[in-house]
C-alpha cells in the first residue's frame, strides 16, 4: 500500500524520494502514527512533502489512495460539516449557469440606475438572502452580492473575481507587489529596452579616456599623460505605472519580467501602482497600500515633463471606470479616469501603454478602445516587438 502511495505522489509531481520514504517508515516504526488515520496523514505529509506548493496535490493523492478508509466512530455527517471551513460551505452555494441562462439575465440599465438600486436595497433589506434575483445576497442573479452571476453589478463579500463583471467591489482589496528581482525571461526584454537610451557623462572623472591619453602623451614627448572622463550613464528617466490585481493577475509573471528588466536598465526609474485606471491617488507598496498612497497631482508636480511615462495594464475594465464619475470599481471618484489620463499624458511629453493581452483580442473589449483613444493610439503589445516599437516611439 505504501509503495503504491509513493508512486501516486510521484506521478502527481511531488518529488518523494527514497529518503523521504525511509523517514516515513522510521516514523511508523517508532509508533508516531499509532493506527490513527489523522496521525498517519500528518506524519506522511511531514515526511514526504518538502514544499508547501505541493500540499494541495498531496491532499488529493492521499484522498484517492486511502478513500476506502472509514471515518472514526462517533464522527457523523453533522460533525464533519461543522468542521468544514465556512468558505467551503459558501462556495457550495455558488450559482452555476449555462451561457444561455447568463444571456437571459438583464443588466440594471446603467451606472446611475445601479447605484440608485443599491441605495434602495440597503434602505429596505432587513435580513440575509440567498439564491434570489433582487436582494443583496449570495448564489443568485441579483446585481448585489457574491458567488452568483449578473452582467453588471456590485460585488460584496467575495474574495476574488469569478466572471469579471463587477462595476464596483465593496471589499478591501489586497494586492501583491511585483517582484523586481525576476531573472528568467528578462534578458530579451532588457535588450529591447536598450533602444530607449540617451547617454551622458556625469559625475567624477573615473574612466580612462584612451584616445585622449594617447594624444596627450604624444604631445608630451612620450611622457605618460593620463586623461580621465566621467562614466557614461543612461540619462533616460522613466515612470512606470503598473496596473495590479483583478484581470492583471493573469499577467503577473510577464509584468514582473518587464519590471525586473526596467530596474536593471534605467538608473532613473520610479514606479507607481494603480488598479484598472489611474485616478486621483496612486501607491508604491501593495502590502502597505494605504500608507504608501501618493497624490497623482503630487506626482505631476514632482516629476518633470522630461520623464517617459509607461503604463502597463490590460485596459480591461468596465467602461464606466474611464468615462463616469464614481465609476471606479474600488471607490467613489469625483472625476472619471479619462480626466486623469488626460492630465498625465499632457504633462509627460513622451508616454505609451504596454498591454499584456494578445493584440488579436483588443477589439473585443470596449475599454481597450477607449484607452487607445486616450493614448492617441500609443498602445503596444507587451511582447519583444511591441517593446521595440514603444522605444522607437518614445525616442522620437
Amino acid at each position: 500500500m505504501l509503495a503504491h502511495f509513493i508512486l501516486a505522489l510521484r506521478n502527481a509531481g511531488i518529488p518523494a524520494s527514497i529518503t523521504e520514504y525511509l523517514a516515513l517508515l522510521r516514523g511508523m516504526k517508532e509508533g508516531v502514527a499509532d493506527y490513527n488515520v489523522d496521525d498517519f496523514y500528518h506524519l506522511s505529509r511531514a515526511a514526504l512533502v518538502k514544499d508547501e506548493r505541493h500540499l494541495d496535490r498531496f491532499d488529493r493523492v492521499f484522498g484517492e489512495v486511502f478513500k476506502g478508509l472509514e471515518a472514526p466512530e462517533g464522527e457523523g455527517f453533522d460533525t464533519l460539516v461543522r468542521q468544514l471551513p465556512e468558505e467551503w460551505l459558501r462556495k457550495m452555494a455558488e450559482k452555476l449557469l449555462t451561457e444561455e441562462e447568463k444571456a437571459a439575465i438583464q443588466a440594471a440599465g446603467g451606472f446611475d440606475k445601479l447605484m440608485e438600486m443599491l441605495r434602495q436595497r440597503l434602505a429596505e433589506q432587513k435580513g440575509r438572502h440567498q439564491g434570489g434575483s433582487k436582494w443583496i445576497g449570495t448564489g443568485g442573479t441579483s446585481p448585489f452580492g457574491a458567488h452568483g452571476y449578473n452582467p453588471e453589478g456590485v460585488r460584496i463579500g467575495q474574495e476574488e473575481s469569478r466572471h469579471r463583471r463587477a462595476v464596483k467591489v465593496w471589499d478591501k482589496r489586497e494586492f501583491r507587489d511585483l517582484d523586481d528581482s525576476v531573472e528568467i525571461g528578462t534578458r530579451n526584454i532588457k535588450l529591447a529596452l536598450r533602444r530607449l537610451r540617451r547617454f551622458a557623462r556625469q559625475g567624477a572623472a573615473t574612466e580612462l579616456d584612451l584616445p585622449d591619453t594617447i594624444r596627450s602623451t604624444a604631445n608630451n614627448a612620450g611622457s605618460l599623460d593620463l586623461k580621465l572622463v566621467p562614466e557614461r550613464h543612461n540619462t533616460v528617466k522613466v515612470l512606470l505605472f503598473l496596473d495590479i490585481g483583478g484581470s492583471m493577475d493573469d499577467w503577473v509573471k510577464l509584468s514582473e519580467e518587464l519590471f525586473s528588466a526596467a530596474r536593471a536598465e534605467f538608473k532613473h526609474l520610479e514606479h507607481f501602482y494603480f488598479h484598472n485606471c489611474p485616478y486621483e491617488r496612486l501607491w508604491t507598496n501593495n502590502r502597505r497600500r494605504r500608507e504608501s498612497e501618493v497624490s497623482t497631482l503630487e506626482v505631476l508636480r514632482k516629476y518633470g515633463p522630461d520623464y517617459n511615462a509607461v503604463f502597463v495594464g490590460d485596459a480591461s475594465m468596465s467602461p464606466y471606470e474611464i468615462v463616469q464619475p464614481g465609476g471606479s470599481v474600488e471607490h467613489w471618484n469625483e472625476e472619471p479616469g479619462s480626466a486623469w489620463m488626460a492630465r498625465l499624458t499632457r504633462h509627460f511629453r513622451r508616454s505609451a501603454w504596454l498591454n499584456p493581452m494578445p493584440q488579436a483580442g483588443w477589439g473585443r473589449t470596449h475599454s481597450i478602445g477607449l484607452v487607445r483613444q486616450l493614448m492617441e493610439d500609443r498602445m503596444f503589445p507587451l511582447t519583444l516587438g511591441g517593446i521595440e516599437a514603444m522605444t522607437r516611439e518614445l525616442s522620437r
